[in-house]
């Protein structure tokens, strides 16, 4: 395999095709994996919902949420409900403001022909790193010194002197 084509001379490298074609095949599948697909799931509401029917769906909605996926929501306007799509603005702010520590508003209400449209993306979840521990408490022995100079140079206890044994000569 050339590693430096343009070097003079040109720089190649003997190696296992077999295991190269592994190991890209192995790379390739990490990421995969790593790669997330996205699911926007929907639910319809219309703008004369009863209570019971909008406190389901909008259980049924933080579930989405929870479980990652995107949420659009879909106002349905017939016949003389579209003269009020404050309304369905209305229904769209209650539900963004019931969700909003699962999920944020991604697109904002608008108007698609007879219907009402918004997207809710879940919050993404703040996981603690591996191998990050928790920040230790600082003992008294490590407490900061007097930000006075003198005082900090009378307070400090003096370095202390390790005695080594000599070595014995032969």
């Amino acid at each position: 395999m050339e590693v430096a084509p343009n070097a003079n001379p040109p720089v190649c490298k003997i190696m296992d095709f077999g295991k190269y074609k592994y190991e890209q095949d192995v790379r390739r599948k990490e990421s995969r994996r790593k790669t997330s697909n996205v699911v926007i799931k929907e639910m319809k509401f219309r703008p004369k919902i009863d209570e019971h029917d909008y406190s389901t769906k909008t259980k049924h909605v933080e579930r989405f949420l929870n479980e990652g996926s995107k949420v659009k929501i879909t106002i349905m306007f017939r016949g003389r409900e579209m003269a009020h799509p404050e309304l369905g603005k209305k229904i769209l702010d209650r539900i963004a403001d019931q969700v909003k520590d699962v999920g944020h508003v991604e697109a904002a209400p608008r108007v698609d022909g007879r219907n009402m449209l918004m997207v809710l993306a879940p919050v993404k979840k703040q996981e603690p790193k591996p191998g990050a521990s928790k920040p230790r408490a600082v003992r008294p022995a490590e407490a900061p010194a007097p930000s006075d100079g003198v005082a900090a140079a009378a307070a400090a206890p003096a370095p202390a002197v390790e005695s080594v044994p000599a070595a014995p000569t032969s």
